[in-house]
């Protein structure tokens, strides 16, 4: 079976939790490798009044620090970066076909000092490419222009060039027929009144098509009508400018089983698309294992075929 890089997350968070309970679910699909100290570890599963499986297999990283479930801490960020670029180390020298994430804080990477605002930025600077955000479920996908950025700086982001480009990279990464394309404002701009990002925005969908050859991206769509069921029956993935713009209906109707894939890596990289439930941390709540059980599935199944298929 494929060996998949598992990065455990924050350990004052669910991640640990999910890894153990899902284990052997996910070692019918995979052989995973858990990148964690072997330490933190045992001190874990302990407070957790879980056992270790034997088949638990590890890639020692980071060192031991004392967990302290549900607080951010500089220590949990600097041993969950610690083991994210350890289990992107195993996918760079093919020792792992994929990596699959656990949630981070983004507090507790700003604490360690990281420089980075999430794993996307990070797996760029690393790889040292373009990496488009998509996140969903068959049902529906979404393509995220900006992601880890304040709301107030959105709006100088949505340059035709740089959406052109991200259009292209989305395309080239999905070859689907149709991909719709979300306005900035409110109504779309309602003809300029509400604003002029759409005038970009149309202008680098125009570019797009004509360089793709045939119209894929249709657009700018009015953001509050996007999602409706009439719409998702004609398109599945639809590119948003903004994080909550399509996080928020993705989520509202897909939570539990939705994948964060991310697209235009030379690795294959998908993640859980919850954060670190600091409310349930180490208090015997049984979180959800359907996102990370799906993570697991689409990075098997993409090492084996770098096509998306859905």
């Amino acid at each position: 079976m494929k060996k998949i890089a598992v990065s455990i997350g924050d350990l004052n968070g669910i991640g640990l939790e999910i890894a153990l309970r899902a284990h052997d679910e996910v070692k019918t699909m995979c052989s995973p490798i858990y990148c964690i100290n072997e330490t933190m570890l045992q001190w874990g599963a302990a407070l957790l009044g879980l056992n270790v499986p034997m088949d638990f297999a590890t890639e020692e990283c980071g060192e031991a620090f004392e967990i302290t479930p549900s607080i951010v801490s500089a220590k949990a960020g600097e041993a969950s970066f610690d083991s994210f670029t350890t289990a992107v180390a195993l996918a760079k020298t093919k020792n792992a076909a994929a990596v699959v994430t656990l949630p981070i804080n983004k507090e507790a990477w700003n604490l360690a000092g990281i420089v980075y605002k999430g794993h996307t930025d990070a797996l760029e600077d690393m790889l040292g490419c373009e990496a488009v955000m998509m996140i969903g479920c068959k049902n529906l996908f979404t393509l995220l222009f900006t992601h880890h950025i304040p709301l107030k700086d959105v709006s100088e982001q949505i340059k035709t060039k740089a959406l052109h480009r991200f259009f292209i990279n989305s395309y080239e990464a999905l070859r689907v027929a149709h991909i719709g394309v979300l306005g900035l404002n409110p109504h779309a701009g309602d003809g300029e009144v509400l604003g002029y990002e759409e005038i970009k925005i149309a202008k680098a969908i125009k570019r797009a098509n004509d360089e793709i050859g045939k119209n894929v991206f249709f657009g700018p769509l009015v953001p509050d009508s996007a999602f409706t069921s009439k719409s998702l029956e004609k398109c599945r993935y639809f590119v948003c400018m903004y994080h909550d713009q399509g996080l928020i209906p993705l989520k509202a109707l897909y939570f539990d089983e939705s994948v964060n894939i991310t697209l235009g890596l030379p690795i294959t990289r998908t993640s859980v698309d919850h954060g670190t439930a600091f409310d349930i941390a180490y208090k015997d709540k049984n979180p959800s294992l359907k996102s990370y059980i799906n993570a697991v599935k689409e990075a098997v199944k993409l090492s084996e075929k770098p096509v998306l298929d859905f």
